[in-house]
This record gives C-alpha cells, structure tokens and sequence, in this order.
C-alpha cells in the first residue's frame, strides 16, 4: 500500500561544494540517496519536496558540513494479504519466482492450484494446465502475499496464486 511519508535524512558535503548553489546539490544528494531505496519497513517511491533543509553543521577535524533534510516521499509498504501483479522472473519445480516491482516474491508450488503441474519438458520449463493456464518466465502473474521478511535493507515475500482471481493475468496491450 502507497503511503505519504515526512521522512528526515542527514547529507553530509565536502567544503567543495559550498556556495550559492549549495541548496540544489543538496536536494540532487537527497534524490540520489534515497529515491529507489529500501529500509526495511517500506520502499522510497519518490520524493516530493524537500521542505526544511537545516544550517550547516561544520565536523570538527574535516570541514564537512552536516544539514538535516526534512523531506516527503511516496513509499509502497507490502502488508500480509495484499493482493499484487508481478513479472515471474524465473520457474522452477519448487515454485515461482517474482517481482512486485522492487520486491521479489516467491510462489511455492504447494501454492498453486493443484490442477496447474510442473512441466519440465516444455521449452521454457512452466507450470500448466494444458489449457489456457501457463505460468513461465515474464508471464504476468497475480499474487496474494501470505508474509514478508525484512532485513537491514531489503524485503522479501512469500506469494499464493492458490484462491479465486488469481494467478496468470494477460495483459492489455
């Protein structure tokens, strides 16, 4: 779920760069910190807007100066439950595995429909049920999220395509 967040980082700048431009460098320092980042609750989507950029705070012993930014960014947030498209990025006989964006799901095959069977002779190797059900790499797949892990900077989840409306999703062009 996308969420509006107020979020505060520290940027630290090198003596170089002060001047009357120090403000934009230090807004395209924010961008590329944490724009596409994960800190382990949540991903930073986007930043809005940079709202409150502190004075400098010179290091003692360096001379780099610290500023405190105080911005507000879109962040996506999975929950247990949440039902999500993806991308399969790679099948295999225990599952599937997919991207919700940046998050990488994994289906196990105890997780999908029983009438839907591993075919490794198929060219690429798939899940079907010899009619209109084919689970293979950059198929589109719904998903519903049973649980998610988080670590230091990144998330994982575990996914089910096993109930009603889920599973291949053929896109429209």
């Amino acid at each position: 779920m996308f969420f509006l967040h107020n979020l505060e980082r520290t940027v630290t700048l090198h003596p170089s760069f002060f001047g009357p431009r120090t403000k934009e460098y230090l807004t395209t320092c924010l961008l590329d910190d944490v724009e596409g980042s994960c800190t382990g609750q949540y991903y930073i989507i986007c930043v809005l807007d940079s709202f409150l950029i502190s004075e400098g705070r010179v290091v003692p012993g360096s001379g780099v100066a610290e500023y405190t930014i105080q911005y507000r960014a879109v962040v996506w947030r999975p929950f247990k439950g949440e039902t999500v498209d993806s991308i399969v990025t790679s099948v295999n006989q225990m599952g599937v595995f997919a991207d919700v964006g940046p998050l990488p799901v994994f289906v196990s095959n105890h997780l999908i429909p029983p009438d839907i069977k591993w075919d490794p002779n198929a060219t690429p190797p798939q899940y079907t049920d010899n009619k209109d059900q084919v689970i293979e790499k950059g198929t589109h797949l719904r998903i519903k999220l049973i649980g998610t892990r988080s670590d230091v900077g990144s998330m994982f989840a575990i996914g089910s395509v096993k109930e009603d409306f889920l599973g291949s999703v053929n896109p429209t062009p």
